[in-house]
């Protein structure tokens, strides 16, 4: 009988049924986020209406920095995904301070804000904060369900890709010489934010 207690505490706590008394100051971080699915109902246009939002931990993109994945764990970060998503999105690699510069670009949903930040390779330890919004102000309907998804997806935009959205301009503006980053709205509008001289600013394209 002994042995069958000791089995189910011991079961239980794999679980997570039990409390492991002095243990939860020694998790790692990613144990400690909230679950990776959010579901839930908001009013838009005076009706209730359901949403779902698919999270992924830090860990699923090995490609982080470590500093940036250690970062990004300690502000209990999750990366949401788009309703569209079909493989890990909305962590970035690509040349933002500068040409042949290494930064990363990552969307972090904590305590139900999102933040779209930079972390530039030559300060990872201050990210940048380019914009920050409720995750339920980023959730449009996508199919016959009518159930919300989130829609906020961030791209690289090489130099060639904004040639590309410049094509057709009366007066093209002259060609980058590093990464923009694409800020999207899925199935709308997507605007490329692009740093020089210590600034961002938002690349004029075609309409």
């Amino acid at each position: 009988m002994k042995r069958t207690v000791l089995i189910l505490a011991v079961a239980s706590l794999a679980l997570g049924t039990l409390p492991a008394k002095g243990q939860s100051g020694l998790l790692p971080a990613e144990a400690r986020l909230p679950q990776l699915t959010e579901s839930g109902r908001i009013v838009v246009a005076g009706r209730s209406t359901a949403y779902l939002i698919r999270h992924l931990p830090v860990s699923s993109f090995p490609d982080l920095p470590a500093q940036v994945a250690e970062l990004l764990n300690r502000r209990g970060c999750l990366i949401p995904q788009t309703y569209e998503a079909h493989r890990p999105e909305n962590a970035i690699h690509a040349s933002l301070e500068h040409a042949g510069s290494s930064d990363w670009a990552v969307l972090c949903s904590a305590e139900g804000t999102v933040s779209l930040l930079v972390f530039f390779a030559s300060d990872p330890a201050q990210p940048l904060v380019l914009a920050s919004a409720p995750e339920t102000e980023r959730l449009q309907a996508h199919d016959a369900s009518g159930v919300l998804g989130f829609n906020w997806g961030i791209d690289p935009a090489t130099p060639e890709r904004i040639r590309e959205a410049q094509a057709g301009m009366e007066h093209r503006p002259p060609r980058l010489d590093h990464d923009a980053l694409a800020d999207s709205v899925v199935e709308h509008r997507t605007v490329f934010h692009f740093y020089a001289k210590s600034a961002w600013t938002l690349v004029e394209t075609q309409e």
